[in-house]
């Protein structure tokens, strides 16, 4: 199974569409294997779900995600688990051991007149 954080420097990214990049974890038998790192190719509407579903990626995890992306991202066979805090190699080891859940919180609290692309965007 592939597992995508998204990142800014080694932490989990508080907003997914604007993260630098994600690690891509491999899991297999609830250990962690190896993993690599993916620049973050742009924040376009619905490219990143098809994106990370070409690589394999069957699970997706985020501080924030706005409803519209994460319904895409279900769409496309991608789990979402959001409100994840922290360095991501203590992430990643917390959900390998199912200990990381999902706060199912939607990331809404700001809209841009000038981001027209159907996602609800996060700032700090």
């Amino acid at each position: 199974m592939k597992v995508a954080i998204a990142k800014e420097g080694n932490e989990v990214a508080e907003h997914f569409g604007h993260c630098s990049g994600f690690e891509i974890f491999r899991l297999e038998n609830k250990l962690v294997g190896d993993f690599d790192y993916v620049e973050n190719p742009g924040h376009r509407p619905g490219y990143l779900p098809n994106f990370l579903a070409e690589m394999g990626v069957s699970v997706i995890i985020s501080g924030g995600m706005g409803s519209s992306a994460q319904e895409l991202f279900k769409r496309s066979g991608i789990s979402v688990v959001v409100g994840a805090k922290g360095d991501i190699l203590d992430v990643i080891n917390e959900y390998a051991r199912g200990e990381l859940t999902s706060t199912e919180e939607l990331c809404e609290k700001h809209e841009h007149a000038d981001d027209n692309d159907g996602f609800n965007h996060h700032h700090k």
